[in-house]
């Protein structure tokens, strides 16, 4: 009968429809998610990959290492260059002269190099132009100052215990031999001893060790104390 045919063919029509939803709902991601279902990454990828990077993690180039943030509460470490020096004092120093390198033409003295030694235990500055007077031995109290020409900026030098500075003295040069003579014209003199000052560090009565101080005039020429050595 047709009505027989018409009904079995829409028959086979829903049949092959129900088969082919069963088929799609079994393949992955096939179908809809039930409710509170969570999809998963893919075998070999973490999740922060498969969900983009972070926006507070920022990249890091090959090879390239972060410094490691200091600990909460850590105080940073301060490199300093030690704590601030007082003024040499009078004990705190050695003096001593020695014969210069480089001299005025003559036969007197001409020149001769003051030397200061910090023999404290603890760093002091010292800073300005000597003063010198001539004096006898023994006596410094009784003692002839000299005329000071100042030359160079007097800067602080900083001494470590047993540090040095130094200083040049450049007098009037004796010319000539035997006693020599003077160019102004005066007479030459001669001193056993020197008295050396230091400004805030003391007078110091210093003697060459083969020697005495031939000079005219009464003049010296001084270089500022210095941690640089003059010749």
């Amino acid at each position: 009968m047709p009505y027989t045919k018409t009904h079995r063919g829409a028959a086979l029509a829903t049949a092959a429809f129900a088969t082919a939803l069963l088929v799609t709902a079994c393949q992955p991601g096939g179908g809809p998610k039930a409710a509170g279902s969570t999809s998963k990454a893919p075998s070999g990828v973490s999740s922060t990959a498969a969900s983009g990077p972070t926006a507070s993690a920022p990249s890091k180039a090959s090879g390239t290492v972060a410094p490691s943030a200091p600990a909460a509460g850590a105080s940073p470490v301060v490199k300093t260059s030690g704590s601030p020096a007082k003024a040499c004092t009078a004990s705190a120093l050695k003096a001593a002269v020695h014969p210069a390198a480089h001299r005025p033409q003559g036969t007197g003295t001409g020149a001769v190099i003051a030397e200061f030694t910090n023999v404290s235990g603890q760093p002091c500055v010292l800073q300005g132009h000597p003063t010198v007077a001539g004096a006898g031995n023994g006596s410094p109290q009784h003692n002839v100052p000299l005329s000071v020409t100042r030359t160079g900026t007097a800067s602080p030098v900083r001494l470590a215990p047993g540090g040095r500075a130094w200083a040049k003295l450049t007098f009037v040069q004796v010319q000539g031999e035997g006693d020599g003579y003077c160019v102004s014209g005066a007479k030459p003199v001669v001193y056993p001893t020197l008295v050396v000052g230091v400004p805030g560090a003391g007078a110091h009565q210093v003697a060459l060790t083969d020697g005495e101080f031939a000079e005219c005039d009464n003049k010296v020429t001084v270089t500022a104390v210095s941690a640089v050595k003059p010749s």
